[in-house]
């Protein structure tokens, strides 16, 4: 037809073809130029196309004009027409005689030597006939120009191969035996290959094709067994880079494929899984099964398990209650793969996961779950309970929930006591159910088979799930676990063991070092069993590692190095009762350790226990301190021999007055540790500063000068900053710490005098005076004396003072 889209000529054209008769002006319609199909006479003898004069008087009425003729604007009395059959006849013959001879000229040309205009008009003149005529199909069909035209695909032309896909659309539209000669051979393969090989028109013409076959319902299995067809057109419809057209048509004949089960499931498995989805909606029993086992076997990225959920999460939890097992296990496998996403799993509990979730799991009796699927039940439920949405958790430690997952674990195989163990570590990590599963493990005695777990070699994640757990529970139950450890079992050496481990930090590591970080740090059985297994060494070493570089593990380096921190700093809390603690901490040199931890900016627990130890060790520095040996008499005789000057000795440590250092007495001042302390009182943690604060005590202990440490003090500039944390009165511990110290620093006269008119400081100690508990009153009225806010009475009463 005339300007038809792909710009063929009309098959009504007056040029003149070999074997081709030339049109009559009577057969062209004055409206349209076409040869007429169905022409009709008016009442004046003219002749038209009906359907273009039918149009005609309907511009004519909605214009509110009179009828009349087109071509002689004669006004007609009646709209009727009368059909001219005598022309009609003869056109049907003009056009089968010029049909039969565009064949034959078409079957001559469609060759690939030919010249390439001759096969374009040949393959124009196929298109002309089957949209003139649609019983001439039949005679393409019987023509065998069908195969002719396929082998154009070969072409090595881009037009000719993209006018014979359009041909071919042509020929096999509403055609379902043509379709089954075009699908025969290698064709579809060739068109799927076009999809991703063709310039743009070409993809067009291809899956144009392709979307007319797959409206045969058997053609569409032949389309989805070519290797690549289904992850092409997936592509093609969710693509920014094609036409509108190729997107659309693409997504269409995909529609037309979805009455194959396995069709969709192919497609599910390349991302296109609304139809699956659907047909678990919507399809029988059968089909739901069919589409909630593929689905649970099927990889999913987040946010598509957040659609599925949204999407089949109602049903599949559905599917859970029924009582066929086929469905419920299909129904667990799938929601176990979408329940390991937090957006999912917020979903999934908004759908109502948790009561059959949980009835699964601890329901015995008829139709009761196989261990296998308790197994899944209590992986989705692990998956839920871990996530970071803090949903109400209360409901799942109810009931003796509790107890019954203790029962269970005891009784189970090692992959379900696993994800057991992991509900019970997301249990364990909310605030408002620990105190709930505490409870039932103290009441039971399940604390020693909890910690058997550590020694599980077979399975690491029983044993990441078993430490994780008693990680969680150590702040509850430190006194519990540092008994189990202490056993004969041997499990705190493979705690130690784990620690030690030469590998990227895991979590594992940190783990079981944050366990072993929470037990008692004065449990002097706990610390004499990690000295025999050589915990201490094995934990300095990685710790010198970490801060060396030599140990990697960014995700979990932070927690490992504090609890290791932590695990190291308990051996300072021991000296008075085990000597080896002493020679190890001279041997490694743990001082200066932890005087350069206290350095560790953004680590606030790590300069924390830090401080804490070194105050542990600066404590010790007084009993470890040598006296330098005295000089020898010298016996000259001389009578005034007895008066000679005292022996000076140099270099001894200004606080102990001994010979001193960091490393073998633990001497602060020896060992420089007094500036950065004084640096710590500024912190923002309050427990910081308290540490910091204790340490720095320690140079004004009973047995000590005084004066002299109060100078150490002064010139690190720690005075100041002593009396600003006794000002900011942030905490009570903090504030009974600062009047130690302050009471102290003020028996110094020059400097009780300086500061005695510092409202500010007094009053502090005032407040102290009046608020705080006993002992810490009567050392703030102390300081009052010193400054003479309160007048010392002893000077009057000297027996009472």
């Amino acid at each position: 037809m005339v300007g038809s889209s792909d710009g063929d000529q009309s098959d009504d054209s007056s040029h003149f073809e070999r074997g081709v008769d030339h049109i009559y002006e009577a057969f062209i319609c004055p409206l349209t130029k076409e040869v007429m199909h169905d022409p009709v006479t008016l009442e004046n003898g003219r002749t038209f196309e009906r359907e273009a004069i039918e149009k005609w008087f309907k511009e004519c009425r909605d214009s509110g004009r009179p009828p009349s003729c087109p071509l002689t604007s004669q006004e007609l009395t009646s709209t009727d027409v009368s059909a001219s059959i005598a022309l009609r006849n003869t056109i049907e013959e003009w056009r089968s005689r010029n049909d039969a001879a565009k064949l034959d000229i078409a079957r001559q040309s469609l060759f690939l030597g030919n010249a390439e205009t001759d096969i374009l008009q040949a393959l124009m003149h196929v298109r002309q006939i089957c949209r003139t005529i649609r019983s001439n199909r039949h005679g393409v069909r019987n023509s065998q120009l069908i195969h002719m035209i396929i082998d154009m695909l070969k072409s090595t032309s881009h037009r000719v191969r993209y006018k014979a896909l359009q041909t071919l659309q042509v020929v096999v539209e509403g055609d379902d035996e043509s379709k089954a000669i075009v699908a025969e051979g290698d064709t579809v393969r060739t068109l799927v290959k076009f999809l991703s090989h063709e310039p743009s028109k070409g993809r067009e013409a291809a899956v144009s094709l392709l979307f007319e076959l797959s409206k045969s319902e058997a053609l569409c299995e032949k389309i989805g067994s070519i290797h690549g067809a289904l992850i092409l057109l997936v592509g093609l419809t969710s693509s920014n880079s094609e036409n509108v057209s190729i997107v659309e048509k693409a997504d269409r004949t995909l529609e037309n494929m979805e009455r194959s089960e396995e069709i969709v499931r192919q497609m599910a498995s390349y991302g296109r899984l609304q139809p699956l989805l659907g047909k678990l909606l919507e399809g029988s029993p059968e089909t739901k099964l069919s589409m909630a086992s593929f689905l649970g076997e099927l990889p999913l990225n987040n946010d598509v398990k957040v659609l599925v959920a949204q999407t089949v999460g109602s049903s599949l939890v559905d599917l859970m209650r029924s009582g066929d097992m086929p469905q419920r296990e299909a129904a667990l496998k799938a929601l176990n793969k979408i329940s390991s996403f937090e957006g999912s799993a917020k979903v999934l509990i908004s759908k109502g996961i948790l009561p059959p979730l949980i009835k699964d799991l601890f329901y015995v009796g008829p139709n009761n779950l196989p261990i296998r699927l308790k197994e899944v039940s209590a992986t989705i439920l692990a998956n839920i309970v871990n996530i970071g949405y803090d949903f109400d958790k209360a409901t799942l430690v109810s009931e003796n929930r509790v107890e019954n997952l203790l029962h269970l674990i005891s009784n189970t195989g090692p992959a379900i006591q696993c994800k057991l163990l992991e509900v019970l570590v997301g249990l364990t990590s909310c605030p408002k159910t620990v105190p709930k599963v505490v409870y039932a493990i103290k009441t039971s005695g399940a604390i020693i088979s909890l910690v058997q777990f550590i020694e599980v070699r077979e399975n690491d994640d029983l044993r990441l799930a078993s430490i994780k757990l008693l990680h969680n529970l150590s702040p509850f139950m430190s006194e519990e676990l540092a008994k189990a450890l202490c056993g004969t079992a041997g499990q705190l050496g493979s705690l130690v063991a784990i620690i030690s481990e030469k590998t990227p930090i895991t979590e594992e590591q940190a783990a079981a070092a944050g366990l072993l970080a929470e037990l008692p740090d004065r449990d002097l059985g706990l610390t004499q069993e990690m000295l025999e297994v050589g915990a201490f060494e094995k934990i300095i070493s990685k710790v010198f590692g970490i801060r060396q570089g030599d140990i990697k593990g960014m995700r979990f380096v932070n927690p490992f190095l504090e609890g290791l921190v932590r695990i190291l700093a308990r051996i300072t809390f021991v000296f008075n009762k085990e000597a080896r603690a002493i020679n190890f901490c001279r041997e490694h040199d743990v001082a200066s350790l932890f005087l350069h931890l206290l350095q560790s900016n953004g680590q606030d627990n790590i300069q924390m226990v830090s401080a804490m130890a070194l105050e542990n060790l600066s404590l010790e520095s007084i009993k470890l301190t040598r006296m330098p040996d005295p000089p020898p008499v010298n016996y000259c005789g001389s009578i005034f021999s007895c008066v000679r000057k005292p022996h000076v000795v140099n270099g001894l440590c200004k606080i102990h007055q001994g010979i001193c250092s960091l490393r073998e007495t633990f001497c602060l001042v020896e060992g420089g540790a007094v500036e950065k302390l004084v640096a710590l009182l500024d912190h923002e943690n309050v427990k910081v500063v308290e540490a910091a604060l204790a340490a720095l005590s320690s140079l004004l202990e009973d047995g000590l000068d005084v004066e002299k440490g109060v100078k150490i003090l002064d010139e690190a500039d720690g005075i100041r900053h002593i009396l600003n944390v006794l000002r900011e009165n942030r905490t009570e511990r903090l504030t009974r710490r600062a009047v130690w110290m302050v009471e102290r620093i003020l028996r110094i006269e020059d400097i009780a005098r300086e500061v005695a008119e510092e409202q500010s400081l007094s009053a502090a100690l005032v407040d102290a005076f009046q608020n705080a508990d006993f002992r810490t009153r009567q050392i703030a009225e102390n300081a009052l004396k010193h400054i003479d806010k309160i007048p010392n009475f002893s000077s009057i009463f000297p027996n009472i003072a």
